[in-house]
């Protein structure tokens, strides 16, 4: 914990309180208010907690006024264009970038720990046909814990290593299975000759009655997009991950909770959002009667993958992705994809128009990262599950901050009570 320098004086009711303040290494000084009740008998009042820090972390870092996302202080556009997937999660883990040796020793770990428990297939087959493959996620992960008992002991420090990689490995191949079983495919069993994002795309596409070779600029856009969606910060998943962890759960259960909460269309389905926008809009002859209805306050139609609740200027994570999203389509072309050319065609109308400019209404990563997955031909219903497998690096990452800080108390929110005082029971003959 850093050392408090200076105090907060808050004063109220007659009462003045004197509260630490501590410096961050980076972005705005933060109050300690933990002893607000203990010593002033009053809460704070936070909808959405958008102005409490919840916990110290050394992870990741965003300055939403600078467009600014860092992992461990390294920028996002530097790990994206000259890191990759597998070296950013070992930097996430454990700190610092790793060496020749410790990156190819962690990348042979992660790798052969793809493969689920085989009974694992049997648990697929209780789930409908037409189930989202984010229900099936949900319940499959979660159902982690019994099937490797060896690694949900959170007091043993080894076998948290062990089910952080079990994760990392694990999370592809289970995406996969729900998106092949949706479709009625038989499953595909990763391999430990080809890299993580190939591994995922190829046990996505690929059938046993021919060979499957993974185009590179593909796998290259989706290590991308594993990259850029690694992690970022005391997000609601990641929030609800570490509550789920100060109650000492296991991890795979906190983990099946923080796919849960971004099942939600408010977080990690924001990109299928934007498909489904494009997909109202139609044809490209429509966008201006779109734009135009973006523009009327009075209109409650907005544009699907433009800003970001944290960055208020640019998402910095959008032009790596916009880069990829190029070399996608020039790869696979849009001709024949009316959504992919209404995409080509609202992004340059909308960064054209003086007011997206002034709002700071620029694509953001999700609208770029939906017109790859659709140009892959991803069914919209997968977004969100690979958003999950973009996501688990920086849900482990946290989870084991968590358990690993003595501090640690079980989460307890409180409330401002606005419901009936205390009141006599009636019975019903009386009522």
């Amino acid at each position: 914990m850093v050392e408090s320098t200076k105090n907060a004086t808050l004063s109220f009711d007659g009462k003045t309180l004197e509260l630490p303040m501590y410096s961050p290494t980076s972005g705005p000084d933060v109050i300690d208010i933990s002893k607000l009740y203990a010593q002033g008998d009053v809460f704070t009042h936070d909808p959405g907690f958008t102005s409490t820090s919840s916990c110290e972390s050394s992870i990741t870092f965003i300055d939403g006024e600078k467009g600014e996302l860092l992992h461990r202080g390294y920028p996002i556009d530097q790990l994206a264009e000259k890191s990759h997937y597998l070296e950013v999660c070992y930097l996430l883990l454990y700190g610092e970038l790793p060496t020749a040796a410790q990156l190819e020793d962690f990348e042979t770990r992660v790798t052969r720990h793809t493969m689920v428990h085989e009974q694992m297939h049997n648990f697929f087959r209780g789930f409908r046909r037409d189930a989202h493959p984010m229900a099936t996620m949900v319940g499959v992960v979660g159902a982690m814990s019994a099937f490797y008992h060896d690694s949900t002991d959170i007091t043993d420090p080894w076998q948290r290593e062990v089910a952080a990689i079990r994760l990392i490995a694990k999370l592809p191949t289970i995406a996969a299975m729900a998106y092949k079983y949706s479709v009625g495919q038989p499953f595909v069993y990763p391999r430990n000759d080809i890299d993580y994002a190939s591994n995922f795309l190829r046990m996505c596409f690929a059938v046993p009655a021919e060979e499957y070779e993974v185009n590179p600029i593909l796998s290259r856009a989706m290590d991308r997009i594993f990259t850029l969606h690694a992690d970022h910060e005391q997000n609601a998943s990641t929030s609800t991950v570490r509550l789920a962890s100060s109650s000492g759960a296991n991890p795979f259960a906190c983990i099946a909770a923080g796919i849960a909460c971004l099942w939600g269309p408010a977080h990690g389905g924001a990109n299928q959002a934007c498909l489904e926008m494009l997909q109202e809009i139609g044809s490209v002859d429509r966008i201006p009667e779109f734009i135009a209805r973006a523009k009327d306050k009075n209109d409650p139609f907005r544009l699907m993958g433009f800003g970001h609740r944290v960055y208020k200027n640019f998402d910095p994570r959008a032009k790596v992705m916009k880069q990829s999203a190029d070399e996608v389509l020039d790869l696979l072309g849009v001709e024949n994809n009316p959504i992919l050319q209404v995409a080509k065609e609202l992004e340059a109308q909308a960064l054209a128009d003086p007011y997206f400019a002034e709002k700071k209404l620029f694509p953001n990563v999700d609208f770029y990262s939906g017109i790859i997955l659709e140009a892959m031909g991803f069914p919209t219903s997968m977004f969100t599950p690979i958003f999950a497998v973009s996501r688990t690096i920086g849900w482990v990452s946290q989870w084991k901050e968590q358990i690993s800080d003595p501090k640690m108390r079980i989460g307890r929110p409180r409330q401002l009570y606005t419901g009936s005082g205390a009141r006599d029971y009636v019975d019903v003959e009386n009522r």
